[in-house]
């Protein structure tokens, strides 16, 4: 064993998150690859496995408290770096219809390789994410996409809306300090078809602060959305 399972187990509950002891094997093998990866490539700085237990895994089944995700939904997590939160979602709901996005290719070959050993399914997407939401096979196709500290929220919105179809949630998953962000993202969310249904902020045990923010996509994103990076960059929706 790698990781504290049983310590996992119990952040999750209090989530309201049951892993059964198939999910908690697959964490465990998760987790090591993980470590055993990130000595080859830059993965994440946490590389212990109480850390890993507690700031990747945790934190990602976070997300099941606070968005409601129906049965079989269609979710992409946007620059999933190491696989956070998608890969973890999905192994505590393997019925979920999953997409990888990420521009690092090597980032890509170890969720495939962890995928395999883990024995799950989701489709891997390499590209940058301004060029994937204008591309109509993903563009308003899922029902909810994630992204975990990727961007500033108002940048990060035109990068993840354009992915979900009205109706759906672009859930948004912050450390401290996320209070600034929300309010210079208003306009820019309200401009992509959407509208902020709720902010959730918590303490992550002794990691600290969270923030889970979940914005409901109202209206079809306008055409010219999302702008290529150079653009959201030096001209960003405010």
């Amino acid at each position: 064993m790698f990781i504290p399972l049983q310590k996992l187990k119990e952040y999750a509950l209090s989530f309201g998150v049951q892993l059964d002891d198939t999910a908690l094997e697959r964490f465990d093998i998760y987790g090591k690859l993980l470590a055993e990866w990130n000595e080859k490539i830059n993965l994440t700085a946490i590389t212990d496995p109480e850390g890993i237990a507690l700031k990747h895994f945790a934190d990602s089944l976070s997300v099941l408290r606070y968005c409601e995700i129906p049965e079989e939904a269609r979710i992409i997590d946007v620059g999933t770096g190491a696989g956070f939160p998608g890969l973890a979602l999905l192994i505590s709901r393997p019925d979920i219809k999953l997409t990888l996005l990420d521009s690092t290719k090597k980032k890509l070959g170890v969720i495939e390789d962890i995928l395999k050993n883990i024995g799950l399914e989701a489709e891997i997407l390499h590209s940058r994410a301004e060029e994937a939401g204008q591309n109509k096979l993903y563009r308003e196709k899922f029902d909810i996409a994630t992204a975990r500290a990727v961007a500033n929220l108002r940048e990060l919105s035109e990068y993840c809306l354009p992915f979900v179809k009205p109706g759906g949630r672009f859930v948004s998953m912050k450390a401290a300090k996320a209070g600034e962000e929300i309010d210079g993202a208003e306009k820019a969310i309200t401009v992509l078809g959407g509208k902020t249904e709720s902010i959730h902020n918590f303490e992550l045990f002794e990691a600290g602060e969270r923030n889970i923010i979940i914005i409901k996509k109202i209206s079809p994103t306008i055409a010219k959305y999302p702008r290529p990076s150079a653009k959201i960059a030096k001209n960003p929706l405010e």
